[in-house]
This record gives structure tokens, sequence and C-alpha cells, in this order.
């Protein structure tokens, strides 16, 4: 049954003067309605005949005041017969009826009149044609799958949400083959689906769209720093450690094991570093270095008659008046023989005390000490030689000029270890005068070859 009429809207404006009296109208119809200039009013327009394909589907277009409605073909309408005077066109009339508008001055029907009414409909206790609810009186053919939907007059029977109809039978629509319902993966379940997201994602508010986890937000796996990125995160460790095989956990570096050349002396691993250290006598200079301690400056413990002299990782204190008899000191080092002493005439007339160090190991043939005359006499011939302390052949002397030789080192030598090497100048002239100076050299070897 039609409920619903919109009404035209006419506007009528009045003006009134003094001397005349003068009416003008302007007029204004409703959607739906169109102006009829000969009878002067708002008619309604039939969109069923002017609209192409009002209605698809199957439908029937039905026309009333200000629209149309598309029906199954089935229904059945009725029309107000006074509305429908007041119609200008209803289309697709099939299955309309027409009931007369009760009279308000006319006395009310006989309760005892039956009336007919259409399929679908029944008689109410008001003597009116109102609709069978088949889905609820249980009237219906829908079959056990299936909805029943009731309607004017008659009812439908649909599939539930998530089946659609195949035949007379309700089958699962499988919503993952159609348009991507979701951002990632879709499963279907019967009547309905549900998405899910790849690994390192989760579903968003909507449960379809995919967003990224931030692993090192939620909870960090990582045992030191973590670096989250699109669907997944990366470990890494701090400086001195290194990923283990499961790429999450941090493993210490032994740097020490790297290379044998990172410490001078020895490298000591520690948790995520590592240190260098050296042996006694030496410090550590630039964290890899070893660096001899000059003892001589900072703890001589030599006597007051002693003097100290420093080699490479320790040091010596030796007598600051080294001659020995018939020998008496004239200068610091410096030993002399005197000539009013019978023994001294088969003596070298001095003696001279040098003290140096070398590294253990050091690369050879190597020039490590120079021996030079001090008083050059005219017309002498010095020569030189290696006295003693060479009985192993690990030095030579070199004579470099009339008055200077080079003590040069041929055999490597391996400390801690001390030589005493006697090097003698002999000088003669032509008169026969012969004498010798001896330059007693003291070489202290170092434990390292640093």
């Amino acid at each position: 049954m039609l409920t619903a009429m919109f009404l035209a809207a006419l506007i009528l404006i009045t003006v009134h003067s003094q001397e005349t009296e003068e009416t003008i109208t302007y007029t204004q119809c409703t959607d739906g309605y169109e102006w009829d200039p000969v009878r002067q009013r708002c008619k309604d327009i039939d969109e069923c005949e002017i609209v192409p394909d009002a209605c698809k589907g199957g439908m029937k277009c039905v026309n009333h005041y200000g629209g149309y409605l598309c029906l199954p073909r089935t229904a059945q309408i009725i029309v107000n017969e006074r509305e429908e005077a007041a119609a200008e066109s209803t289309s697709g009339r099939n299955n309309v009826i027409r009931r007369t508008p009760a009279d308000p001055h006319r006395a009310p029907p006989n309760p005892t009149h039956q009336i007919q009414c259409a399929a679908g409909y029944e008689q109410s206790e008001h003597n009116v044609c109102q609709d069978i609810d088949e889905c609820a009186t249980g009237t219906h053919n829908c079959r056990a799958d299936q909805v029943c939907v009731n309607l004017r007059g008659s009812f439908s029977c649909q599939c539930p949400p998530g089946y659609q109809k195949r035949g007379e039978q309700c089958v699962d629509i499988d919503e993952c083959t159609l348009p991507p319902y979701c951002h990632h993966r879709c499963v279907n379940t019967p009547g309905s689906y549900y998405c899910q997201c790849n690994a390192g994602f989760q579903l968003a508010s909507n449960n379809h769209t995919c967003v990224d986890i931030n692993e090192c937000d939620a909870n960090n796996p990582c045992a030191q720093q973590c670096y989250n990125i699109l669907g997944s995160f990366i470990c890494q460790c701090n400086p001195g450690f290194e990923l283990s095989s499961d790429r999450i956990n941090c493993e210490d570096t032994d740097e020490c094991r790297t290379s044998s050349y990172i410490c001078q002396y020895q490298c000591v691993n520690e948790p995520g570093k590592f240190s260098c250290v050296c042996p006694e006598g030496y410090q550590v200079v630039g964290g890899r270095t070893c660096q001899d301690i000059n003892e001589c400056e900072t703890t001589n413990e030599c006597r007051e008659d002693e003097i100290c002299w420093n080699y490479h990782g320790g040091f010596r204190c030796y007598p600051r008046n080294p001659c020995q008899e018939p020998y008496v000191l004239t200068s610091e080092n410096r030993c002399v023989c005197p000539v009013s002493n019978a023994i001294c005439r088969e003596l070298p007339y001095s003696v001279v005390y040098k003290y140096m160090s070398i590294r253990s190991d050091r690369t050879v043939p190597s020039d490590i000490f120079q021996i030079q005359a001090t008083t050059i006499y005219p017309n002498t011939i010095n020569t030189f030689r290696i006295k003693s302390g060479n009985e192993n052949g690990e030095f030579y002397l070199r004579q470099t000029s009339a008055v200077s030789a080079m003590l040069v080192l041929v055999k490597s030598l391996s400390g801690p270890r001390e030589h005493i090497v006697d090097l003698e100048m002999l000088t003669v002239n032509s008169l026969n005068y012969r004498t010798s100076s001896v330059l007693r050299l003291t070489i202290i070897v170092g434990p390292y070859a640093f």
C-alpha cells in the first residue's frame, strides 16, 4: 500500500495597494512534479514512462506521487481511490487493488461483512486487508539453508550473508576469489572469511590492512642493538662483539686471535675489548706499543759511588771509578797507567770504559759502535783490533780512516746478556815509538726485540 504522497508546493504572493489590488502568482514544483499551465497546478511526473529502463533485474516500475518504486512483478499494490484519482498516471498497474477510502460521514461497515482480500492478505478485525507475514506464521516454503524475508502480500527466500543461490541451493561465496579483500592473505570460511598477515606484520583495526610490527619496540629480541625494517628486524652488536649464528645474540670478539701483530708484546682479551701489556721494564705507548722505561730517571737504585746505566728492559749499576791497579782515574770513565810505574810499560797507556745497549735479535750485519783516536800524533800509524771478548766471532772491527774504526755486529745476539769487548788502537812511528789505548765496551743485549 502506498503510504507516502508528496504534495506540490504552490506559492501565491498577493500585493495590495491603496488605489488598486493586483495579484501576482509565482509557481515552483517539488522534485517529481511539474507545472500544468492548463490546470494551473503541479502534476506528478510519471518516471516509469520517461526514465529508460528505470528498474532492472526483472523488477517492475510502479509510479507514485513524486517518484516511483521498483517491485517484484508478483507484488500486489493497493491504491487508495482518492489518491488514484489525484494521480495523473501509474505504470505497471497489473496486480493493483483499488479501495475506496472511508467516508468519515458514512456509518462504519458491518463488522460481519466479509471482504475479498488478494492472495497474501487477510481480513483484519477492522475489516481491512492486511499483509500475512508468512515468515512468522511458518507458511513459507523456504529451505532450511535459506532465510525467509516477508514482503507485502508475499515472501522471498534468500540466502544468508556470505552465500549465494545456485539453482535452489545456497552455496558459500569464496570471498578470497573476489577483488582483494585482504592486504596479504585471505582465508575463506563457510559464509565468511578472515585476513592473515605475513610474518612481521599484524592486522590493523579494519581487519583487512596489514601494518608493520616494530619488533624493537614491542619485544626487543636482540641481545644488544635492534634496528626495525619493513616486516622484520636486524640485530647488531656493540664494538668488540659479533653476531652469533642465531643472528640475535652477541659473542665476544677475541681480537687477540684475529692477528698476532695486534700488540707488540702480549694481547689480553676482555669482554667487548682487548688490551696490550708489556713485560717488566717496559710501558704501553699508544695502546699497543711497548717502550723502555728509563729506570735511571724514575727509580734510580744505584749507590752514590755507582752510575746508573739504562738498557732496553732494565738497568745496571756500574762503579763510578772503574780503574784497577796500577791505573788511576784521570777523567770520567778514563783510566791511565802512570809512565813512572815500571809495570805500565807493558800495559796499554789508557783504558776508557764505555757502555751501550742493543735490542735482542738485531738485524746483522749492523754497525754498532765507532772508535776514534782523541789525540793525533804526526808521522804515526794507527791500527785497530779486537783485543778480547770476541771468542765466538760475533763482532768485526772495520777501519774506516787513519784515526777511526767501526765495530760491526755480524752474528745476531739474544738477551738478556752482557758482552765486554776490548777494542785496542795501536800507535807506532818511524822511531819505533809504540803505544796503545784500549776502549772497554760493555754491550748489554735487551731481553726483547723492542
